[in-house]
């Protein structure tokens, strides 16, 4: 029989393929690895294409089964590992540049459910009412469940000014309400304080006679580092004697302002490394210029703190900067690349290293991972304050009002923020500390 052009050309692919990797399979000598191992699977797969191809019961194309064969590889790795087909790859270059339409919010999958971590303040998700812990449980009338995260996050994305439907099971009360959402640009304020001065904009100062600030990143986007040194020049011209650093709820965003935020602070040491398997292990340091360290810091975390914040909350605990408040943090530490395939008509997106706190430690959290393996962030002893899910959605609808200048709903106006309020209490120690040494 003639050969199928699908043969030969899936043939050639696995030529390309032994050929790319036979050298490092040779470097490994690892028994599992070994080249005759390499060639049987690759024999496997070209066989089913095949089988596939030739007799399935309905004609499907080649693209498809070969996306297809790839996204299920990647199914088999971390859910920020992903293929980017063609088709998407304009939509994926104008979301890294931030030129997409979206609504704001930062997901993920939790127990096979699309999670909210958090929605960023002042985007039409936050104005629309979501909080951390919500479920997204339809988007355009598409159930989730099942769904991929890359799959759930192109439906929420589109053109600017367009809206998206989506349905919300509450945190704390499991009612879903169904809302449109209009896509927007978001570039929004990422410093805030506790509460705003008459004019609107935001006072860091907290307790003015006591001297005791407070500052919340809401996440680290690309002038959060000039925000946040405004705001602490601000604080040392009325001589600051105590900082709490919230970030409670903050998603993360870019490394480098996680590494100039810590930075910031730490006048010496690792600030982060990464690590991988086949990638040469990177160090960031701090430099002395800039640092300030001239009063007690205490950084405020909770189970959505998540990414660049956990860089920072585990740099300062490890150089002994500061203290970490509250919850143990969500334990994303993966790094991705995004590698070019087929001559960059389409791309891959895969998670290649992890980071490192300054002390070594993991922060990324694994799949299989359990509580007592070691991720994330935990809160120094005798200062973490877990919230319950019914307590978390109160206090984040409290924020959320804060930030809009909108008055609380009844139900919500006696709501106490325990952990800021642990956070107060140690820092009006550490202070009173301070100045009785002086």
């Amino acid at each position: 029989m003639v050969p199928r052009p699908t043969s030969f050309v899936v043939l050639v692919l696995a030529a390309s393929l032994i050929g790319t990797h036979l050298s490092a399979l040779e470097e490994e000598a690892s028994p599992k690895r070994d080249q005759d191992e390499y060639y049987e699977l690759l024999k496997l797969f070209v066989e089913t294409f095949n089988e596939v191809e030739r007799n399935y019961v309905s004609q499907i194309s080649r693209r498809e089964l070969m996306e297809a064969a790839i996204e299920g590889m990647l199914s088999e790795l971390d859910q920020h590992s992903d293929y980017i087909a063609p088709a998407d790859l304009e939509d994926f270059r104008r979301g890294v540049e931030s030129e997409f339409g979206g609504i704001g919010v930062q997901v993920a999958i939790e127990d096979d459910e699309l999670t909210v971590i958090s929605p960023i303040v002042g985007s039409p998700a936050y104005q629309a009412g979501l909080v951390a812990g919500d479920v997204v449980t339809k988007i355009k009338g598409e159930p989730t469940k099942g769904m991929t995260l890359g799959d759930a996050v192109k439906l929420i994305k589109g053109k600017l000014g367009t809206k998206v439907e989506i349905t919300v099971r509450h945190a704390g009360n499991e009612t879903e309400d169904t809302i449109e959402v209009e896509r927007a640009s978001v570039r929004l304020r990422t410093v805030r304080g506790e509460r705003r001065k008459t004019d609107d904009s935001w006072d860091f100062i907290y307790d003015s006679e006591r001297k005791v600030a407070y500052i919340r990143i809401t996440s680290f986007a690309r002038h959060t580092v000039r925000e946040l040194r405004a705001a602490l020049e601000e604080l040392v011209s009325q001589e600051v004697k105590g900082l709490i650093l919230d970030l409670r709820s903050n998603p993360g965003g870019l490394l480098s302002a996680a590494i100039e935020v810590s930075d910031m602070f730490v006048s010496e040491g690792i600030i982060v490394s990464t690590t991988g398997r086949n990638v040469e292990e990177r160090k960031w340091t701090a430099h002395k210029a800039g640092t300030y360290s001239d009063f007690p810091v205490a950084v405020l975390v909770n189970r959505f703190s998540a990414s660049a914040s956990e860089i920072v909350a585990g740099c300062l605990q490890d150089h002994e900067r500061a203290v970490v408040i509250g919850q143990r943090t969500w334990g994303k530490g993966s790094v991705q690349n995004i590698l070019q395939l087929e001559s960059g008509r389409s791309a891959l997106k895969l998670t290649t290293a992890e980071y490192r706190r300054p002390n070594g430690k993991n922060i990324h959290r694994a799949d299989d991972a359990s509580e007592e393996d070691e991720w994330g962030i935990t809160p120094n002893e005798g200062l973490e304050l877990k919230l319950s899910d019914v307590e978390a959605a109160r206090l984040e609808r409290v924020r959320r009002t804060r930030d809009l200048l909108r008055e609380s709903p009844e139900e919500d106006r006696d709501v106490e923020d325990k952990q800021l309020a642990l956070a107060v209490k140690y820092m009006l120690k550490e202070v009173a500390s301070v100045a009785a040494d002086e």
